[in-house]
């Protein structure tokens, strides 16, 4: 989701996509109820009274910890839900920022787990407007190792970037091939900002967090301050480099990052169209990428990024397939467990491709979880609830997969969170699919497939000898 105080709907142009075509019989959007028979609903649970009820979802993925973290949004708060049981998720944990009757914005955003050391953290997200209390405020650290005990979960520490007022939209919490665990931040400037977790939960010096900034280089600044939206951050085994994806207010842009403190540009995705770039998600071996351009009508575009990524041209600029659950709407966020995309389309409720033929794309799974009406999504200001009347971002906000078991954890704006399993699918593991273990799921332990071992000496130095 783009900033909707600040950012206008825009008119969109017609794009095809190969899954879907436009001329077909779709359902009526009073009929968008249930889903296919691939896919089982195993609970639900409204999170909220009221009309808003979520935005993103983290999903822990140690098999000893089934927690569920939500962020709810213009609600303000961080929820965190004892899965356990997927037929019947107890919810556990519930903070809100203090005094929030005093602030304005759209609130708890996303949120991102991590683990340093034997202690587990979540990271969750905020974006307050300029006049509120806390307008300052990228994120609020837990300190969640002691649960399901609620009483131990603790605040350890608050990322603000005065610089910038407006928070963090988006974030992606990284094992660094070099040891650390790294935080990178969206904020309202042409750069996403990177953070050491490490000194941010052991209580070093405030100017010691941020250690670099990756530019965008595609600045479209008639919108907010030209940022990025979203990113991914991997590394590639075949290059020997950590690799930050970015889609960015006027395309998207991948960075060496190996050397966090001054990223290295390595090539672009830039065309029509790319004006609102949302959302970049490579496969595992960065042969092909996913990405979301957000506006209505627009589809998922997948594309070969092979030349960019051996140096053969500095800007891709033609995808090679598309998806789209329904050519009316608009798909959201998506996680990539290679060869199968999962989905949170919005009014399209849980939607699940695979790419095992990347140039025909084919729906393998879906389940409708907004049931809303049509364009009457997320908008305006907070004197209006946020209501808008020419607008489809309602209803599946995030998603998440399990690795080890392949649940898929959904959060809905309009509805809230969601179970699923979709027979066939019973956890990821690349190598069974001839890729690297590559996802946005960290091997915090371990670090990245692939990369050399290393360690983080208690200074937080990295030591590169091989173990």
């Amino acid at each position: 989701m783009r900033r909707s105080y600040i950012v206008p709907a825009l008119l969109a142009f017609a794009s095809v996509a190969r899954a879907q075509d436009p001329g077909m019989t779709l359902k009526a959007f009073d009929q968008k109820h249930g889903g296919n028979d691939k896919t089982h609903m195993l609970s639900h649970v409204v999170t909220h009274p009221g009309a808003w009820k979520a935005a993103d979802i983290e999903i822990e993925q140690d098999r000893n910890r089934p927690y569920v973290y939500i962020s709810g949004f213009v609600n303000f708060d961080a929820q965190i839900y004892d899965i356990a049981n997927p037929s019947a998720p107890k919810k556990i944990f519930d903070w809100t920022i203090e005094n929030p009757e005093l602030h304005r914005g759209i609130g708890a955003m996303d949120g991102k787990y991590f683990k340093i050391g034997n202690k587990y953290y979540y990271a969750q997200s905020y974006q307050f407007m300029q006049g509120s209390p806390d307008a300052d405020l990228g994120a609020v650290i837990f300190d969640v190792t002691g649960l399901p005990d609620p009483k131990s979960v603790r605040v350890v520490a608050r990322i603000r970037y005065p610089q910038s007022p407006g928070g963090f939209h988006n974030t992606f919490a990284y094992k660094h091939s070099d040891g650390r665990v790294l935080y990178f931040a969206t904020i309202n400037q042409s750069k996403a900002l990177i953070y050491d977790l490490s000194k941010v939960v052991s209580g070093a010096p405030e100017s010691t967090w941020l250690i670099g900034a990756v530019p965008n280089p595609t600045p479209y600044r008639q919108i907010g301050g030209g940022g990025y939206h979203d990113f991914y951050v991997a590394y590639d085994p075949a290059a020997h480099q950590d690799k930050f994806y970015g889609a960015g207010l006027g395309g998207y842009s991948v960075w060496d990052v190996s050397h966090p403190e001054s990223p290295k540009q390595l090539f672009t995705i830039t065309s029509l169209g790319m004006d609102i770039a949302h959302t970049f998600t490579p496969s595992p071996d960065g042969h092909y990428a996913v990405t979301e351009t957000e506006y209505q009508y627009t589809p998922l575009r997948i594309w070969d990024l092979t030349a960019g990524q051996q140096g053969k041209t500095q800007n891709v600029d033609l995808p090679i397939s598309a998806w789209t659950a329904d050519w009316r709407d608009l798909s959201h966020n998506h996680e990539v467990r290679w060869p199968y995309v999962f989905v949170s389309a919005y009014e399209d409720g849980f939607q699940m491709f695979d790419l095992k033929d990347p140039k025909n794309p084919h729906t393998d799974g879906y389940y409708y979880t907004c049931e809303c009406q049509h364009e009457h999504g997320f908008g305006g200001t907070p004197d209006n609830g946020w209501q808008a009347d020419n607008s489809v971002e309602q209803g599946a906000f995030g998603v998440d997969v399990r690795n080890y078991d392949g649940l898929v954890v959904l959060s809905d704006m309009r509805s809230g969170l969601w179970l699923f399993k979709v027979d066939g699918f019973n956890g990821w593991n690349g190598h069974d699919y001839g890729m690297p273990n590559i996802s946005s799921v960290q091997d915090y332990d371990n670090g990245p497939d692939g990369a050399p071992p290393k360690r983080v000496t208690p200074d937080h130095q990295t030591d590169t000898r091989q173990r």
